[in-house]
């Protein structure tokens, strides 16, 4: 007889704390043109506040208590942003001003700076808000170190807000997540920015810049990326148009 396994969440005494995140800041934005023309995309505002200080906010309430932050285009204005504004959470910076290394080389350019095992990634261009429990918090509780490499925040496509695209992943039961499988085909979850990662992922990484999807498609392949259903609301704040349809849904409650 084949017993089937239950997603389920760890108790918290077996959950990490994650304590140190990965703040992603430094795209180049250019979807969000000409608002970023002057401005690095973080610090795009919505509804009075810069993304990235909502991002800040979301860490805070889940007891993060260091970021480590990699900045590219505009880096002093974000530097400049991180002194004044984040106080309260110990700032350490990656530094790619001289070469943009995307998502994938971008974790492994910060990892010397990154000794917690695992640990938070999130990006700074997107918002979310938590539903009836914090999203980092359930993500800390679902993660299981023997099954997983990472494990992504995912929102289903019917509420993805503000996002034109197709979906990124399937998830099965038991939270194993698989990509879109054909090109023009919808999948039904989104990723939201927000993932637990651990060292084990990042492993034998190939040289220079690279997509985050390098490492998630050998985890696929092993069995070994996860997936979590975002319970809150989440907005996929891409475009100068996203931003004001977030702050007219915002101000609807």
């Amino acid at each position: 007889m084949t017993v089937k396994k239950t997603l389920s969440l760890r108790p918290d005494t077996a959950a990490p704390r994650l304590d140190t995140a990965m703040v992603m800041a430094a795209g180049l934005g250019k979807r969000m043109r000409p608002l970023t023309a002057t401005r690095p995309k973080p610090l795009v505002e919505v509804a009075g506040r810069s993304l990235l200080d909502r991002t800040f906010d979301r860490l805070r309430s889940a007891g993060v208590s260091r970021a480590v932050v990699n900045v590219h285009y505009l880096a002093d204005a974000l530097e400049a942003h991180l002194r004044n504004k984040v106080t309260d959470i110990e700032i350490a910076v990656s530094d790619e001003r001289g070469q943009l290394m995307e998502t994938g080389g971008g974790l492994v350019k910060a990892l010397p700076q990154i000794p917690q095992d695992p640990f938070l990634c999130v990006n700074s261009d997107n918002l979310w808000i938590d539903g009836p429990t914090d999203a980092i918090r359930l993500l800390e509780q679902r993660w299981n170190a023997d099954e997983m490499d990472a494990l992504l925040l995912l929102v289903p496509l019917a509420r993805a807000n503000c996002h034109g695209g197709q979906g990124d992943f399937h998830m099965d039961p038991d939270g194993r997540i698989t990509s879109r499988r054909k090109r023009g085909k919808v999948a039904p979850f989104v990723y939201t920015g927000v993932q637990i990662v651990s060292h084990r992922l990042l492993r034998d990484p190939p040289e220079g810049a690279f997509s985050t999807m390098v490492f998630w498609e050998r985890a696929i392949a092993e069995g070994r990326l996860y997936g979590l259903v975002h319970q809150g609301l989440w907005f996929d704040v891409g475009t100068p148009g996203a931003v004001k349809k977030t702050e007219a849904m915002l101000a609807d409650g």
